[in-house]
């Protein structure tokens, strides 16, 4: 396993979570790194990410809410995810593109709800 996503879980609207993503193998720490979620019937949309000299980019649902960041040394990525909706709720999966080849890492379950 290459990708290893954790941090997910149970949190009610407004809280706070932060998911993990570790990288292992041939990703390197620089790595373009990413978060993508599904909601159940919804197709796969785009989070945030953050690329290899640092700079970041997110979804517009999420803006101000959510922050992407990294520790290179530890080749993981997180996301920070504050004022949670019940909108919010999907399975979270990290991914990487390094050398022309994608990783796509388990998906960890985010609900958010009262």
């Amino acid at each position: 396993v290459q990708l290893q996503a954790s941090g997910g879980g149970l949190v009610q609207p407004g809280g706070s979570l932060r998911l993990s993503c570790a990288a292992s193998g041939s990703i390197p720490g620089s790595a373009l790194m990413a978060w993508y979620r599904q909601a159940p019937g919804k197709q796969r949309e785009f989070v945030a990410r953050i690329i290899p000299g640092g700079a970041t980019n997110y979804a517009d649902s999420v803006k101000g809410r959510f922050s992407i960041s990294r520790d290179i040394r530890k080749k993981t990525v997180y996301l920070q995810m504050n004022s949670l909706k019940p909108d919010d709720t999907a399975v979270y999966s990290c991914y990487a593109w390094a050398r022309g080849t994608e990783f796509w890492g388990q998906g960890t379950q985010v609900t958010v709800s009262s």
